[in-house]
């Protein structure tokens, strides 16, 4: 008899699984009638108001949908108020090189069109993080000059999986050891996200302890799923040189990764009403119904979420990523 429970076992749990997707959310009905950017832009508020009540001084520093940045989504649009009130800074990908590939430079529309936003963040009082993808030294040194004259902070990723630091410029550009009070007196940082090239967690933190830059952006775990130490994050706080950085973590809040703690493998074949379909650039990646409870629980709120170990382990704020998840769900509607 014992036998025979222990194989009924994965069946209850399938059937489980299906009686609470029933019951924990309504269908996702209506959804042509969402505001998808306003939905955004209040995930992106309720995240940092959950993390400073706490933590005061937290940074929240959404990554790419520089648009919802205005009500209308153009340029020249009514600001944002709230929502630019609520984040302490915004990040843009390949602004100026690796919009196509590697060491492409991006097309001088889509330029002028991310730069026209990231410079209203600037004038809205936010720093402006840019992370292009080259490699080669000329348009390496040229990626850091072009964000030098603009006012912005740069770093120059020579690949696009985000899995090494770079050996040039070393040390990194404008690198200084004096004492950085707030992320605007920044002069460069680091982003990097897959460390599956390190042995260990050691191994990454030794490593970026060699360095001088004055911020890290990395993931809040060691292959996906090993979390950090408190202690280990403190030990990424401090450069070669002896001054002090700032170290963010990473999370995406538009699409859901499974390999990631929260992931339950049943969802693939019974999904809860906030999951959505794989993204075919990214496998293991899936678009999320952002506005949704029982996704935001998993973001925030609870002891086991995402954002409750990143303030636990002590990193001085977040990047928020897959902002422009609004974007596809405006053409789903459209039927574009």
């Amino acid at each position: 008899m014992k036998t025979v429970f222990l194989r009924m076992i994965p069946l209850l749990i399938l059937l489980a699984a299906l009686f609470w997707g029933c019951v924990s959310e309504r269908p996702a009905l209506g959804e042509e009638d969402r505001d998808f950017r306003a939905d955004m832009r209040a995930l992106v508020a309720r995240i940092g108001a959950y993390a400073r009540a706490g933590t005061p001084g937290f940074l929240v520093i959404p990554q790419n949908g520089l648009p919802i940045l205005t009500m209308d989504g153009s340029p020249g649009g009514r600001i944002a108020t709230r929502y630019v009130k609520a984040i302490d800074g915004v990040t843009q990908e390949s602004l100026f090189f690796g919009f196509g590939g590697m060491d492409e430079p991006t097309p001088e529309r889509e330029r002028r069109f991310l730069t026209s936003y990231a410079d209203l963040a600037r004038r809205s009082g936010l720093p402006v993080l840019v992370t292009n993808y080259c490699r080669s030294r000329d348009k390496v040194d040229r990626s850091y000059a072009l964000g030098r004259e603009r006012g912005y902070i740069s770093f120059a990723a020579d690949s696009r999986n985000l899995d090494r630091i770079p050996t040039h410029p070393n040390p990194p550009f404008r690198h200084h050891c004096r004492k950085l009070a707030s992320l605007a007196e920044a002069e460069n940082y680091l982003y990097h996200l897959d460390l599956s090239s390190y042995p260990s967690k050691n191994a990454f933190v030794n490593a970026v302890r060699k360095t001088d830059y004055d911020v890290v952006v990395t993931d809040a775990y060691y292959q996906g799923d090993v979390p950090f130490s408190r202690r280990e994050i403190a030990a990424l706080k401090r450069k070669s040189c002896g001054g002090n950085r700032l170290v963010l973590a990473y999370l995406s809040i538009g699409e859901a990764e499974d390999y990631r703690p929260y992931w339950r493998p049943y969802w693939k074949a019974v999904p809860p009403a906030w999951l959505g379909e794989e993204n075919p650039d990214w496998p293991g990646n899936y678009k999320v119904r952002y506005w949704m409870e029982d996704w935001q629980r998993i973001l925030f709120g609870d002891p086991a979420s995402c954002l409750d170990h990143i303030l636990d382990v002590g990193f001085d704020g977040v990047v928020l990523d897959i902002i422009d998840a609004y974007d596809h769900f405006e053409r789903k509607v459209r039927g574009g």
